[in-house]
Parts: structure tokens; sequence; C-alpha cells
């Protein structure tokens, strides 16, 4: 049964995108997705393990990144615990509490800092998930970036998928970086994303359902090697452009060439 909550959210969230007057892309650092040490998981897997427990702290985070949009990457105004509810169709009976604890487990996990204002909600203050104590940098100043079209949020997308969708549609844009057709992604690149196999799993059949991701099995190795069939993936960026629930495109041509 659809979430009766969703249409009050999504008039939330173009609010919110309309005040941040964003245009375009969000930019996140390659690093938020993906681990640069073996042995450590990047933030992104940090923010939605624990299953459901980390739904709202990662669609809270994704929208404060949203939202401040200049130095200091702070918001000193921020909605009332209940409107953040709204903003992500959160029962009001269960909402602001559930707001109130994720925004202090970003706060404790070094993601954001709380500033405490007399009579008022605190300020929240981004800062380097991947680096703890050192200050938030915009990511489209520090070269490669992963961009998120502003449209995740305009049109309802962050309500509709799932934690574990959002995650792996980081992950693939990441991997797809600027190329032009479906990409394999090695094991010991999956491995750095930091996410378990039950989550690509569930994760692509979400992605596939509502009309983002293509999966091909193409041939690994050289014309020398056994050559083996894997996944290779590709998104459709412009699905982000259509409302949730919306016919699914066409095939791409990219993701429809045979495999001859």
């Amino acid at each position: 049964m659809p979430n009766p909550l969703l249409p009050s959210a999504v008039r939330q969230l173009e609010k919110a995108v309309d005040r941040a007057a964003r245009r375009g892309n969000v930019p996140f650092l390659p690093s938020f997705v993906r681990s640069q040490v073996d042995g450590v998981r990047p933030p992104l897997a940090r923010l939605v393990q624990g299953g459901q427990g980390g739904e709202v702290r990662l669609k809270l985070y994704l929208c404060i990144t949203m939202m401040a949009t200049a130095k200091p990457y702070d918001i000193r105004q921020p909605p009332v615990p209940l409107t953040w509810a709204r903003m992500l169709a959160l029962p009001p009976e269960t909402g602001p509490r559930r707001v109130n604890s994720n925004l202090k487990w970003l706060n404790r996990n070094g993601f954001i800092e709380l500033e405490p204002r007399r009579g008022n909600t605190p300020a929240i203050k981004l800062v380097s998930a991947e680096a703890p104590g050192i200050p938030y940098v915009r990511a489209s100043t520090q070269g490669r970036y992963v961009g998120i079209p502003i449209e995740f949020w305009r049109n309802g997308w962050i309500l509709h998928l799932s934690a574990t969708g959002i995650a792996l549609l980081f992950v693939l844009l990441e991997a797809q970086g600027g190329y032009k057709e479906p990409r394999y992604i090695p094991k010991e690149r999956q491995e750095s994303y930091g996410l378990s196999h039950n989550t690509w799993t569930r994760g692509r059949k979400e992605l596939e359902r509502h009309g983002f991701l293509t999966v091909k099995r193409t041939p690994q190795g050289s014309d020398f090697d056994y050559r083996r069939l894997r996944n290779s993936y590709w998104v459709d960026d412009k699905r982000f452009l259509d409302h949730p629930g919306s016919p699914l495109p066409p095939e791409s041509p990219i993701a429809g060439d045979s495999d001859e």
C-alpha cells in the first residue's frame, strides 16, 4: 500500500530544493562511496549498516548535503524534527524522535556537527565524512566526483528508493564514471564499496524494477584466455528526470546491444 505521506513529503523536498537553489548535480567524493584503504568501510556503507536502521540516517544525511550549499556548508536554521519527518514521509507520532536519534548518530559518527542555539534546534554543519575532524569540502572542487542529479530530491526518488537501492545507485554511478557503455566491476572493486552480497542482490532488483539499471552478461578476458560471462551494469541517469511510478523508459541502445 502506498505511503499516504508521500505527496506532502515531495512538496517539502521541492521547497528544500528551491531554497537551496541547486542546479544540476549534487557532488559527492568518490571516497564517500568507495574505500581507499583495505578493510575500512567507506562512509556510505557505514550509513546503511544495520538494515532498516540506516534508512533514516542515510536520507537525512543526503538531504543535509543537498541543502548545505556554501561555506561553511551548514544549515543555520534547520527544519525542526517534525518538518524533517514530513520531508522524509515519516509518521508524525514517531518521526521526530527518529530524526533526533539519527541526527545524534550522524554527529557522534563524524558526518555532521550539531551546534547548540539557545531556545532553538541546533544548527547543522557538514564535516568530512572520510576524515573526522577535517572541514567539509565541496566534492566538485576536488577533481572527479559522483554527481547525483537534483531531481533525485525534487522528484522524490529519495523517498521511493530504499537505503539499499540508494547505496547501490551511488556505487554503480561511481563505477560507471564517464564511461559510455556497461561496466563490469571486478570482485576487488566490489569489495572496496563495503556492501554485502545480499545488498547488491536486493539493490540490483530494486533499481531494475524502477527503470534505473540494465544488467548485461558480457565476456571478460582476452582472446587467449578463457572468457567468462560476467554481469556488466549500466545506470540510465535520465531516469532521474521522470517521476517515480511513471512508465519505464525503453531499453537504451547501449544496454540493448547484442553480445555478438
